[in-house]
């Protein structure tokens, strides 16, 4: 294993610590995407927890699978590259995804993530939450 998929075993194996509670992250589902195959989400923290002020997600996209182009129209959107290679899409830019870039996607913004030859893993944060 390599150190970056050991930073995402850490992160799938972790805590969320809120005040109030603690969750252990490795008891949450992974979500299948419910329109881009091959795509799947862990609701770290929710919209519901952060009086709708953000949420984090960690995001899978297997290889050779991508989040087709879409917009999120009142939420900014944050990439934090975890593991693998891909390209981020921002508009018309392409970025080279990988350990260390931050894609920053401002609201009303089409944008999609391709995963090439490995699996690619991100942190999407989202304000205000996504859900």
């Amino acid at each position: 294993m390599d150190a970056t998929d050991e930073i995402v075993k850490e992160i799938n194996e972790g805590k969320i610590v809120y005040r109030e509670k603690e969750i252990d992250a490795k008891t949450l589902d992974w979500n299948a995407h419910a329109v881009f195959k091959g795509v799947y989400l862990k609701h770290l923290v929710k919209g519901e927890d952060t009086d709708g002020k953000f949420s984090s997600h960690l995001v899978k996209v297997e290889a050779g699978c991508e989040i087709g182009e879409h917009v999120h129209e009142e939420q900014w959107e944050l990439h934090e590259i975890m593991s693998g290679v891909g390209k981020g899409v921002i508009a018309e830019k392409e970025i080279t995804y990988k350990l260390g870039v931050f894609g920053v996607i401002p609201k009303g913004v089409k944008h999609k993530v391709i995963a090439t030859d490995t699996n690619l893993y991100l942190l999407a944060k989202f304000v205000p939450a996504l859900f």
